[in-house]
């Protein structure tokens, strides 16, 4: 089953996440085609909205922030992100739910 939304590497989660700035409360809403759709509470100015990614992902997966880094996708809704290892095995189930590589 494909997953094109996260892949491991080297021990690292990457992720394709598909911002949504401006929502009424931080969640993880689920597959938005190829990436995991997150919609947060930060404005995308300033760098706000990467920040509250970073954290929610930090929050989700109980790592912290600094092993969360931004690789591309600075300034547009898809965005890359690296999650530092070591990470518990169900790290996609714990963002996405029970069944990762279903659809929302």
């Amino acid at each position: 089953m494909s997953r094109p939304w996260y892949r491991w590497q080297n021990g690292d989660l990457i992720l394709r996440i598909w911002a949504q700035p401006r929502a009424k409360c931080d969640e993880i809403v689920g597959m938005y085609g190829d990436f995991l759709k997150i919609r947060i509470t930060a404005a995308p100015t300033d760098g706000n909205a990467n920040d509250n990614i970073t954290n929610v992902l930090a929050g989700v997966l109980h790592v912290a922030p600094t092993r969360v880094r931004l690789l591309s996708g600075a300034s547009n809704r898809g965005k890359t992100f690296c999650i530092s290892g070591p990470l518990p095995s169900d790290a996609c189930q714990l963002l996405a739910g029970e069944d990762a590589g279903g659809t929302q």
